[in-house]
């Protein structure tokens, strides 16, 4: 499924087009992926893939990942065993989704903070199970460093190590919001030092960080 406006173009059709709702902010996000998402969900999992993620490899999957409610890259900033994980790169179960719908559970924005960790002990007291450390290591990685080939990433500070300067810069300029760069602004600043057209780049992505700080 691909959640967009009707008139998106779709090559593939093996793709579905769902006409959402038009999102404007990373809360309205958190908010559809908590309450509304699970109602198009007719299997089992799905996979939830932002546009700064995808699959690495596709043969790196394992189907122990389905043996869980919820797996998505660790998250090294927490050391209480709540660590597991990042939702821009995730799979999560049908069961899950409804269990986020329940009056009871404590909406939150982002939503994968809202999940694995504000209601993480609610939803395991209703038999929902979190992948450990060690197997979500394995199925993808964003804030801290992969400790082995992974199925999949997440976390647009990853994009240019993935797809190289040049890559990253042809889907950079194409972003209609690029608000979500300016959180890490100087990581990328750096990544840009080297390849073609570096000090243009650098340039365009100091200006855009500017335009993104002054809005907040």
């Amino acid at each position: 499924m691909l959640f967009g406006a009707a008139d998106h173009p779709v090559s593939d059709s093996r793709i579905r087009l769902i006409d959402g709702p038009l999102l404007k902010s990373g809360a309205e996000y958190s908010e559809f992926v908590l309450r509304g998402l699970g109602e198009h969900v007719m299997t089992s999992h799905a996979l939830i893939i932002q546009w700064d993620g995808f699959v690495l490899d596709a043969a790196r999957w394992d189907p122990r990942f389905l043996d869980y409610d919820y797996i998505g890259a660790p998250w090294p900033q927490f050391l209480d065993g709540h660590n597991v994980g990042n939702g821009g790169f995730s799979l999560r179960s049908r069961r899950l989704m409804d269990a986020c719908r329940d009056p009871h559970f404590v909406l939150g924005h982002p939503e994968d903070i809202a999940i694995c960790r504000t209601n993480r002990t609610f939803l395991e007291l209703k038999g929902l199970k979190f992948a450990d450390r060690s197997l979500a290591e394995r199925f993808s990685f964003e804030r801290g460093d992969p400790v082995g080939p992974t199925f999949g990433f997440h976390g647009i500070f990853n994009l240019i190590p993935v797809l190289g300067a040049d890559g990253f810069w042809d889907l950079y300029r194409k972003l209609d919001d690029r608000k979500t760069a300016a959180v890490d602004f100087g990581l990328l600043f750096h990544q840009l030092a080297n390849g073609s057209n570096a000090i243009r780049r650098r340039l365009k992505l100091t200006i855009d960080y500017l335009a993104a700080i002054s809005r907040w």
